[in-house]
């Protein structure tokens, strides 16, 4: 059975991250390894889209993230010995290069998002997401973050397998002015607040033939699939599941923050969005009622479902008992205070 909007294989775990407000001076030369991120930790190392279910990368990545009342600040270390890109042209499509890769959900609605792409040529492609893929999103190649910067830094030489290549390191300035117009609240964040962020490693499987890098083929003559390295896996080879990435606190200091409550009320309500959506694929109507695809009793939230021809709605109070929660038939979650 195909299904449109496949339930991921993973518990709701998301990393998260302290981000700390920049206190050094910035020059931006893609080297992670200077004063400026000394206080900035690292994430944990990526793992497969999939999860552990999948074998651990080959190659290590790690970012960092750090914060000031204008600009978003990451940091990267893409170790391994394979450096090559080929991509000049800005917003071509990147990942047909090893790339590093950058999602920014300011508002945790899972709709109109922010995805950042370059390669080790430091060729970058910027996009808004007006929802995901599978409900239907359209990205917009039009968009452009002003004030981006980027920069690359190679440890070894570009497209040269004979060389020592050890890694190469991104730098990448996002001010919070490009990302911030399709928040809920439109302006840069404050301390305590959080954005949903993810990370991905584009990294191709490549042999060495007449002194270049070739991406490895099957009998057949077929490239082989690329590998997805992220810091927040999906449990599905799909990025484009925001409700999964990870959260990315903004600090003043040492103070640290944890999953919202209301974040894992959400997660409930996402929940009954993936049998709904499943029944429909099975049935091609949607169920009349939630005990058609869920026990009773299954959720600590108490769901309030209405079917439409052609869409539904779910809505809930948090646990809290301060908010009223809705998903969407095409996925978008609304937050409303009571």
């Amino acid at each position: 059975m195909h299904y449109r909007i496949p339930k991921p294989d993973i518990d709701f775990n998301p990393p998260v991250y302290q981000c700390r407000r920049a206190t050094k001076p910035f020059v931006l030369d893609g080297n992670v390894e200077k004063d400026f991120w000394e206080d900035a930790e690292f994430t944990d190392t990526f793992v497969d889209i999939e999860g552990d279910k999948r074998p651990v990368p080959r190659f290590r990545t790690r970012a960092k993230m750090l914060w000031d009342d204008e600009n978003f600040y990451f940091g990267a270390i893409l170790d391994g010995d394979e450096i090559w890109g080929h991509q000049t042209e800005r917003d071509c499509v990147i990942f047909w290069d090893n790339d590093f890769e950058i999602f920014i959900d300011p508002d945790s609605d899972t709709h109109q998002y922010y995805e950042f792409e370059m390669n080790a040529k430091n060729t970058v492609w910027d996009l808004l997401l007006t929802k995901t893929y599978r409900d239907g999103g359209k990205p917009v190649n039009g968009f452009d973050m002003h004030g981006l910067k980027t920069a690359v830094h190679i440890d070894g030489e570009l497209n040269n397998p004979d060389a020592d290549n050890r890694r190469w390191m991104v730098e990448v300035v996002i001010p919070f002015s490009a990302v911030c117009e399709c928040a809920q609240q439109p302006r840069a964040p404050k301390k305590g607040e959080y954005y949903r962020v993810n990370f991905s490693r584009v990294q191709w499987k490549v042999d060495i033939v007449d002194g270049e890098y070739k991406k490895r083929t099957d009998a057949e003559g077929k490239v082989l699939p690329e590998d997805n390295w992220v810091w927040a896996p999906t449990g599905v080879i799909n990025i484009h599941y925001p409700e999964l990435w990870g959260f990315v606190f903004f600090t003043e200091g040492d103070e640290t923050y944890e999953i919202p409550q209301i974040e894992k009320d959400k997660w409930e309500l996402r929940q009954m969005y993936y049998h709904v959506n499943g029944y429909y694929d099975e049935h091609g109507h949607f169920p009349k009622s939630l005990e058609e695809v869920t026990a009773e009793g299954s959720y600590t939230v108490k769901p309030c479902y209405v079917p439409a021809k052609h869409t539904f709605e779910i809505t809930c109070d948090s646990l809290d008992n301060e908010h009223e929660l809705a998903i969407m038939g095409d996925g978008r979650i609304y937050t409303y205070n009571k």
